[in-house]
């Protein structure tokens, strides 16, 4: 059987680089999209484009640098500093993000709009010269959503099948239309051969901006015609890998962990929260939400514990910087007002938790209380269901995270907002009998263990190259 060639292409390559004596060493992050695709590697070569988040102009340095990445099959795409900044932060995360994420109110400028598309230029050059004839090409999220068409013009000829992975919401059609440059995202996204959404609802609302604004035409068969071409938009579940969960809770260290946690809240229901600080992520309304839970349950004030790690990000942006003030806040608030001299109701973690750590928490937490606002999917509540096995843990989710849309059998759903639904989910988690934990638990576990990130990969391409082998 003849392998694949495939390419993929992210924003940030998902590796780290450190410079040592004459050179470069790079390694490779976890991150969900790595382990997806490697278990792809026995029907695939793959190689991996993108930014490796330095800026060097040195070309002797420049050459050490690729050197080291080759050993992992990834090739740098070198940008300077302004320029990756104005297309990330001031363009990808200051414009784009918050529309998808249904948030309003953004304020557009020419300069970072000019940085995203020499951006999305820069990465097409590259990719097309290395491109080969019959390449699948695999571009992922909201960073890089010109690439599709400006990769479509460059490999006329080449019979190469291009697709494309949006990792966050897409919004219905009256946020989307807030963007000026909404018509130029939509062609480029167009250009694709196939399109993934995490959910069914993130799928439609794209038809329906490609249909009335774009003139995209839907077939009967639920593929879209556009400029000649036929383009899959199809769901994709992204899930992670569970096993490598299991195995992380046989380790020593991890059990250790675990005991010290367990003897340290013996008693008590234990609910954790993990999350990016991202205003998505509705943790003010979470914070809130848990000092109302108290205040309607006092007596319950000494046998609950809130663990909420609020992992650092986009410290360098002002809105970041005041929510985490914000939080910061709250959390003193809440523990000024609840606590006793036996402990305090919440732990309030600004930073980062090694995965040993991780694992650990989400094994004994009786809960997981998710609120977000907005989330493509939310794989914390994937990464929590595998690590309770044993406990049959109750996941509380906002209706708002992708994940609620296939999940709400099996957790408590919620909308972030509604104060009294949000304490009725977190009073009714930490009350549950054994056998209804048990049975919504193991509908779950059923479904992350099927919807795994190496099927999600492996759907995705067979997909991909069904639809190049099929003709277009």
């Amino acid at each position: 059987m003849t392998k694949r060639n495939l390419i993929v292409v992210s924003n940030r390559l998902p590796l780290s680089l450190k410079k040592v004596d004459g050179g470069y060493e790079s390694s490779l992050s976890s991150g969900g999209l790595v382990t997806s695709l490697s278990g792809l590697t026995k029907t695939t070569t793959f190689s991996w484009f993108g930014w490796p988040g330095i800026d060097i102009t040195d070309e002797t340095e420049q050459g050490q640098i690729r050197k080291s990445l080759d050993e992992h099959n990834a090739v740098p795409i070198f940008l300077d500093n302004e320029l990756a900044n104005n297309h990330y932060n001031n363009f990808s995360n200051a414009i784009l993000w918050p529309i998808l994420h249904y948030q309003s109110g953004i304020n557009f400028e020419e300069g970072p709009w000019e940085a995203y598309q020499r951006v999305n230029e820069i990465f097409a050059d590259t990719i097309a010269e290395a491109a080969q004839p019959g390449s699948l090409i695999w571009v992922h999220d909201y960073h890089l959503m010109l690439l599709p068409r400006l990769l479509r013009d460059r490999l006329a000829g080449k019979n190469c099948a291009i697709g494309f992975s949006l990792h966050t919401p897409f919004p219905a059609g009256d946020f989307w239309r807030n963007l000026p440059v909404q018509k130029d995202l939509l062609r480029g996204l167009l250009a694709s051969d196939v399109i993934g959404f995490h959910t069914d609802e993130y799928k439609r609302n794209f038809v329906l901006c490609a249909e009335s604004l774009a003139d995209a035409k839907v077939k009967e068969s639920g593929t879209l015609e556009y400029e000649g071409h036929e383009v899959v938009a199809e769901k994709f579940i992204v899930g992670i890998d569970p096993q490598k969960f299991t195995d992380a809770l046989q380790n020593e260290e991890v059990q250790n962990r675990i005991r010290d946690l367990q003897r340290r809240y013996m008693g008590m229901k234990v609910i954790v929260g993990v999350d990016r600080l991202d205003y998505i992520k509705g943790l003010v309304q979470k914070l809130k939400g848990y000092d109302a839970f108290l205040d309607q349950y006092p007596e319950l004030s000494n046998k609950v514990v809130l663990i909420q790690v609020a992992v650092p990000s986009r410290e360098d942006v002002k809105e970041y910087q005041d929510l985490e003030t914000e939080l910061s806040t709250l959390a003193g608030r809440i523990n000024g007002k609840h606590s006793t001299a036996d402990g305090c109701p919440l732990i309030y973690m600004h930073r980062s938790v090694n995965f040993s750590e991780l694992t650990a928490l989400y094994s004994v937490a009786d809960a997981c209380l998710l609120t977000s606002t907005r989330d493509g999917m939310n794989l914390v509540s994937f990464e929590y269901v595998a690590c309770q096995a044993q406990r049959h843990g109750v996941l509380v989710l906002s209706e708002f995270a992708g994940a609620a849309s296939f999940m709400k059998e099996g957790c408590l759903t919620f909308h972030p907002a509604n104060m009294s639904e949000m304490v009725d989910a977190v009073h009714q988690a930490v009350t549950m009998s054994g056998d209804d934990r048990k049975s919504r638990y193991e509908t779950l576990r059923h479904f992350i263990e099927t919807n795994t990130s190496a099927k999600w990969g492996e759907t995705f391409i067979e997909t991909l190259t069904k639809h190049v082998e099929g003709g277009r």
